[in-house]
């Protein structure tokens, strides 16, 4: 990755790509089936994060070539606890977690800033050239790390303490 970030930045252009989140040992039941899902909430909060074009949870979009048959994930009974055969819906079944690891992946486009010409245009509208100078990251995947875990820490904070909250 260093390197690829290296050459990328030593021709003067940007690369974007994907930040992978887990989220270990969450607590099961959080999130809610309808308006405040735990998969918008993380989206919600992902989308929020500069540069970030999409996020896919579990098997995401690879999901869409297999049949339901092939992507449930069976509920079976281990040691006096509920588990799964797989983990396909990425640890969030109807917007609740369900006790496994959840799983996404966070899309961050190529920064635009260039340090080399780009065709725009003038306060007028005519064609012209720019260059940009400065410092600019190559990529921004290295500072987003952080950023992705903090958000999903967040996100996984506040639906905690909303359960504790909300009892009928």
């Amino acid at each position: 990755m260093e390197s690829l970030i290296a050459e990328v930045k030593s021709c003067g252009d940007t690369i974007g790509g994907t930040v992978t989140c887990v989220i270990k040992n969450c607590p099961i039941g959080i999130g809610e089936p309808e308006f405040d899902k735990l998969n918008a909430m993380l989206g919600y909060a992902m989308l929020g994060i500069n540069a970030v074009k999409g996020i896919e949870f579990g098997s995401g979009f690879e999901g869409v070539t297999h049949r339901g048959s092939e992507m449930n994930d069976i509920f079976y009974p281990e040691d006096e606890k509920i588990k799964t055969r797989s983990n396909n819906s990425g640890g969030i079944q109807g917007g609740i977690s369900n006790g496994n690891d959840i799983f996404f992946r966070v899309a961050f486009k190529p920064a635009a800033t260039l340090l080399q010409k780009q065709e725009t245009i003038d306060k007028d509208g005519n064609p012209t050239t720019f260059k940009a100078s400065g410092r600019h990251d190559a990529c921004v995947l290295p500072r987003a790390v952080p950023i992705v875990e903090s958000m999903a820490a967040m996100v996984i904070l506040d639906q905690f303490l909303y359960n504790k909250t909300t009892k009928l």
